[in-house]
């Protein structure tokens, strides 16, 4: 699903990735850890084409994204990758309901389509409760909870998750761990999480390890 092949990153003199290599299959859950400032998010956004990279391609479904131009990358990115960040980023004035169609009619797919979508995420995030509160109004996991369905809203290809859990108390923390598998197994979906939370780390099928911009274990 995705293929990941000999990516370079350069900020000025500092040589960020230095020739990553990796694959993930249709439905596998796979971490990413490492201590700060070893590539992790860096090569997440890489492989999100939220930054490009200096050299290397990145593949998802057979796609080259860097292959796209702007238009069409743009396209690309918001029906068939979704993201997760540590802070959730939900619109305040929007209701979780209106939060999670965003991407859908931003993406210009039919109003209905996307609201019976939206109402069936909610009832997978069992947030029904809750649809018409504003971000205010929800707790952490609630909020974060949100903005994974919204993640997934258009049915993407790929998840893409950095620090998830890394704002939420434990209680939160242990119920977003266990989401992300329960997407996996109910819909499944591919998942990519970076994170510092070796229990998290732990739970995926497969955990890479990163240092000073390289793969250091991948299993």
């Amino acid at each position: 699903m995705i293929k990941v092949t000999d990516i370079r990153k350069r900020f000025g003199t500092l040589e960020v990735l230095r020739g990553v290599s990796l694959d993930v299959t249709q439905g596998e859950v796979v971490s990413i850890v490492g201590a700060s400032g070893a590539g992790k998010t860096t090569l997440l956004q890489i492989m999100g084409s939220l930054a490009r990279p200096d050299a290397g391609r990145v593949e998802i479904g057979g796609q080259d994204l860097f292959a796209l131009n702007d238009r069409e990358l743009s396209r690309f990115r918001n029906e068939r990758i979704g993201f997760v960040f540590q802070f959730h980023h939900l619109l305040p004035e929007f209701t979780a309901f209106e939060n999670i169609c965003l991407p859908g009619l931003i993406g210009r797919r039919p109003r209905a389509e996307v609201e019976r979508r939206a109402a069936e995420l909610l009832a997978l995030m069992n947030l029904t409760a809750r649809r018409d509160h504003k971000p205010a109004q929800l707790s952490g996991g609630e909020q974060q909870r949100v903005a994974i369905a919204r993640a997934i809203v258009n049915s993407p290809a790929v998840l893409l998750a950095d620090e998830p859990s890394g704002n939420l108390d434990t209680r939160n923390r242990d119920e977003i761990h266990r989401l992300f598998f329960d997407l996996r197994d109910r819909l499944g979906q591919t998942v990519v999480i970076v994170t510092h939370d070796e229990g998290l780390a732990g739970m995926a099928d497969r955990k890479i390890t990163m240092s000073d911009g390289l793969i250091l274990t991948n299993a």
